[in-house]
């Protein structure tokens, strides 16, 4: 799950019902990492491209929180590797 390029074309929905936003993935995981800690729980990113996830035999379309997190962890450490 940890490769998804950053600019494979992603939505940002959350579980609330506020307009989602279509972008890139890098567009969606840095609107995410902007959220306050309630929005983060009730983010969703709906992929173009399904993805395979650890211990499950399919692949999927949507990313959870705690998987959209790892992304922003990874945007992190790509932004410090680059400086």
């Amino acid at each position: 799950m940890m490769d998804i390029p950053w600019d494979q074309p992603a939505t940002l929905i959350d579980l609330d019902g506020k307009t989602p936003m279509t972008g890139s993935i890098l567009d969606c995981v840095t609107h995410f990492s902007l959220f306050k800690p309630f929005a983060k729980e009730q983010a969703r990113i709906l992929l173009t491209r399904p993805v395979f996830r650890e211990g499950r035999k399919t692949r999927t379309w949507l990313l959870n929180p705690d998987e959209i997190e790892k992304l922003a962890e990874r945007l992190d450490a790509e932004k410090k590797a680059a400086q």
